[in-house]
């Protein structure tokens, strides 16, 4: 249920990045407020600031000003150790390319971050995670032994594992066919839906961005429209 509640605010985000006569203001002032349990799709042509942003809220890019708020923490002021331990509990990530370790299985790729992080019991919850993204039964596989939508649900359960209240998620699609994409949007809208997670989008598709609650389409470093997906 989408509330009033704001799970990310970003206030005037500023963003250089290179060096010297090679740098590049990337964003410039962003203001966003997302609430608890929203969909969000940022879209826009290539270079136009988007995935920077979401890497700016998943504490991957540094902000050079500005303010970054999640789950009531201000991310801009942790250090990378604290970054660290607040995306562990709090911020899932998807990427295009998978990011799966090719000499673990699809099993020990979702267990091991958690063991790192001191879950538990990694095995048993890693199990769980991809039993409910449909994988069962490839449990033993390693990544060159799955197709791409198969490794691409084996990152979704890695990053839903440490059960996020936040799901950032770069081109989730943009490496595969229509009918795993198609796939792959309909297991991430579902599992959103189930936990209650506030989702944010990178994509170029279309057809993904329509399935969010609001459309934030950015352009050189600016957001230039904010929209419901309906409008």
């Amino acid at each position: 249920m989408i509330n009033g509640v704001k799970a990310v605010d970003v206030q005037s985000l500023h963003i250089e990045l290179g060096r010297d006569a090679s740098r590049v203001h990337v964003l410039k002032g962003i203001d966003l407020a997302i609430n608890q349990g929203e969909a969000v799709g940022l879209v826009g042509p290539s270079g136009s600031g988007k995935s920077t942003l979401l890497m700016a809220m998943a504490g991957l890019e540094r902000a050079g000003s500005g303010k970054i708020i999640i789950a009531d923490q201000d991310i801009t002021t942790m250090s990378e150790d604290e970054l660290a331990q607040f995306r562990g509990r709090q911020i899932g990530i998807v990427f295009q390319s998978f990011h799966l370790i090719e000499t673990m299985t699809a099993l020990e790729n979702v267990a091991v971050p958690l063991e790192l992080a001191g879950h538990n019991d990694p095995f048993t919850r890693a199990r769980k995670e991809l039993e409910a993204v449909g994988l069962k039964d490839r449990l033993s596989h390693y990544p060159s032994e799955l197709s791409g939508g198969e490794q691409q649900r084996v990152a979704i359960a890695r990053a839903l594992a440490p059960d996020p209240t936040l799901l950032l998620a770069d081109e989730p699609t943009g490496n595969l066919d229509a009918t795993n994409g198609d796939m792959i949007v309909e297991l991430l809208f579902t599992l959103k839906r189930e936990r209650d997670m506030t989702m944010v989008l990178v994509t170029h598709d279309l057809r993904l961005a329509a399935r969010c609650d609001r459309t934030i389409q950015l352009n050189s470093g600016k957001i230039v429209t904010k929209s419901d997906a309906s409008s």
